[in-house]
């Protein structure tokens, strides 16, 4: 089973859908999120896009970076956001890391989760599974 660690800023959107869809939809892949400065809460939008697509669990949830690292070694960490891509280099030293990003859905309305949903399905997956092949 290989692992992936996906990194956001806060840890409640982007990153959080980002493990939910990984653990979801690729074999023998195991994702976790965390976030560099976390906000302790998973957004309610993106809880009810993975509530909708039938693959929420109350597993997931915000949290740090050194909580995660009990995960570790990581196949590949994958960030999410431009701030994070920044601060989470320091963090990971010597792990294969690389940077695909997708605009930040929170405060804006549900549709832009769904749009933020779909776009992480259509592009980050198959770059998961082309990394680790």
């Amino acid at each position: 089973m290989k692992k992936v660690l996906i990194l956001c800023t806060g840890n409640s959107c982007r990153s959080i859908m980002a493990e939910a869809l990984v653990n979801a939809y690729l074999k023998d892949i195991q994702a976790y999120s965390a976030g560099s400065a976390p906000s302790g809460k998973v957004n309610q939008n993106a809880k009810k896009v993975l509530q909708e697509e039938g693959i929420w669990d109350d597993k997931y949830r915000s949290k740090t970076i050194e909580e995660a690292e009990k995960f570790a070694p990581f196949d590949l960490v994958v960030t999410v956001c431009d701030n994070a891509k920044e601060k989470c280099v320091t963090y990971l030293k010597g792990q294969k890391t690389i940077h695909v990003g997708f605009e930040d859905p929170d405060g804006k309305e549900y549709e832009e989760f769904v749009k933020t949903k779909e776009e992480i399905k259509k592009r980050l997956l198959s770059i998961i599974e082309k990394e680790l092949s």
